[in-house]
């Protein structure tokens, strides 16, 4: 019987495990530090915000109960194994000899004893509109607009670094006068400013600083990295750091390259992909930093996602590694506007298809609306799907009502399928740190570690069933939301194509039920 068929006949059961929301819950008072750093797993109905009811599950639904372990695969910018909230979780490819030299499982990858990095001693990229435009104009369209979209986009970085210059300069000027580089926003209020220049340095620094409030001089660097690593990497022509790794990324069957060092050269590069590790399973109730939502997985590190835009040739690889290697759950939090070899990947998510592996995949940070821009992978092929086993992830904001949304979410009624919280979300960062991090980055490896529980504790569902309990079983929001650059209104059912938030409790039920089902279906 077919899933969504069973989950059809199933409609009326949800009603006694979904909340029909009409009203939003306002939240009245501010959330609490505590109630911040957890807060993707409060509760709607009974916290006020939207959550996905993590802690719920696990108080009334898995108190006593045994799980099988399950892997995850975080194909990111590598994890940070040594971290001491993720050290005791991390997988570990038992089938291989550490530091031997030699290939002992013969699976193509020497000393992969916790995962794989296809990137080398490789970070910084070009985005994949550059790619295209170093190869030539061959008068496609994809060519002519590879090229408008490069161009509004180096315009748009090149003011962005006479910005930042202008507060890089005025920051330098106060902290001179202060004699204090890191001076806070009351000394910034209070310093006498009789000369224009400090004057004039004072006000952009205040402007600034009242804007970003109290990590006004961390988000200022942050604004500085990412605007000059646009313009040094992501957009610079000249830019080639695929001569660091050592293939041919324009040919598939060229795979043995990489190392098995699955975290960056610098480590604090791999602080994305470390992040959406601990999202998914950093260690619960162990009172250091935040609590994963799963508690009985491997984190399998596959490194393909660069500071730029991701080959196509990695991402397909990674894929196949980790469903080779045993992963039945994969997140995939990256996602770019162009893919030419977007059939390597295509082949590989149909192989996790095969192999019954669920792909959790990040809808994109770019306000749009996917259904009418495009945003590589994805699961339609000229409005067919390719496969029923890759579900996309919106991104939610703590702010129940219409801006429930995040703003630079990506949405769409066909192509993203239930939003996840995805704004302020505490996890892991490289050193034993923990931070605050945002984007559907974030909302991934939140439903990722949904869907980690489910086929922990219901291992005999597939993997399109996982999809389809986590679609289903979401909590509904029956009033109009904010999307898009632009702000516009719209009804939240029509952000996704099920109209859901993410609720591990229900999916959960649902699961239960669904499994019992199963069970007590006659064997053919």
């Amino acid at each position: 019987m077919k899933v969504l068929n069973f989950l059809l006949i199933s409609m009326f059961s949800l009603t006694i495990f979904a909340q029909e929301s009409t009203q939003p819950f306002a939240k009245k008072t501010p959330l609490t530090e505590q109630q911040l750093q957890r807060w993707s797993h409060l509760d709607l109905e009974k916290d006020t915000i939207p959550g996905m009811s993590v802690d719920k599950a696990y108080a009334e639904l898995l108190k006593n109960k045994k799980g099988v372990k399950v892997i995850v695969a975080v194909v990111d910018s590598g994890v940070d194994t040594k971290h001491e909230d993720l050290k005791s979780v991390i997988w570990t490819n038992k089938k291989e000899i550490p530091n031997n030299g030699k290939d002992d499982d013969k699976n193509g990858y020497v000393d992969d004893v916790q995962g794989w990095n296809f990137l080398g001693d490789s970070n910084d990229e070009n985005l994949e509109m550059v790619r295209i435009l170093k190869k030539g104009d061959d008068g496609s369209e994809i060519y002519k607009n590879a090229l408008a979209d490069y161009t509004e986009k180096l315009q748009e970085a090149n003011e962005a670094k006479e910005t930042v210059d202008v507060l890089l300069k005025a920051d330098k000027t106060v902290a001179e006068f202060l004699k204090n580089e890191n001076y806070t926003l009351s000394e910034l209020k209070d310093m006498s400013s009789v000369k224009f220049e400090l004057y004039d340095s004072k006000r952009i620094m205040l402007s600034y600083a009242t804007q970003k409030g109290a990590t006004f001089h961390d988000d200022l660097k942050s604004y500085k990295t990412a605007v000059y690593d646009q313009l040094d990497y992501n957009l610079n022509k000249d830019f080639d750091a695929r001569k660091l790794v050592g293939d041919n990324p324009e040919d598939i069957n060229d795979r043995k390259y990489g190392n098995n060092v699955v975290y960056s050269k610098d480590r604090k590069d791999s602080l994305h992909g470390t992040h959406v590790a601990g999202i998914i399973a950093q260690v619960r109730n162990n009172s250091l930093g935040g609590d994963g939502v799963a508690n009985n997985v491997e984190i399998m590190a596959v490194r393909a996602v660069p500071n730029g835009d991701e080959y196509d040739k990695d991402i397909a690889l990674a894929i196949r590694y980790a469903v080779d290697n045993g992963a039945k759950v994969i997140n995939g939090s990256f996602g770019k506007d162009y893919s030419p070899h977007a059939q390597w990947v295509y082949d590989a998510i149909k192989y996790a298809a095969s192999k019954d592996v669920l792909i959790v995949h990040a809808a994109g940070n770019d306000s749009k609306n996917i259904d009418t821009e495009p945003n590589f992978p994805t699961d339609e092929v000229n409005g067919a799907e390719i496969a029923d086993n890759l579900i996309t992830i919106g991104a939610l904001k703590n702010e129940i009502g219409e801006k429930v949304v995040a703003r630079f979410s990506n949405y769409g009624k066909m192509n993203v399928d239930v939003f996840a919280p995805g704004v302020k979300i505490y996890a892991t960062v490289p050193s034993n740190k923990y931070k605050y991090l945002q984007g559907t980055s974030m909302a991934s490896p939140n439903a990722a570690g949904v869907a980690a529980l489910i086929r922990s504790y219901y291992p005999n569902l597939k993997a399109s069933q996982v999809k389809q309990i986590l679609m289903q079983s979401g909590t509904p929001l029956a009033f109009d939301v904010k999307v898009g650059e632009k702000q516009e209104k719209i009804p939240f059912s029509e952000a996704s194509a099920s109209g859901k938030i993410v609720n591990a409790y229900n999916a959960l039920k649902m699961a239960e039920e669904m499994s019992n089902t199963i069970k007590k279906e006659p064997k053919l």
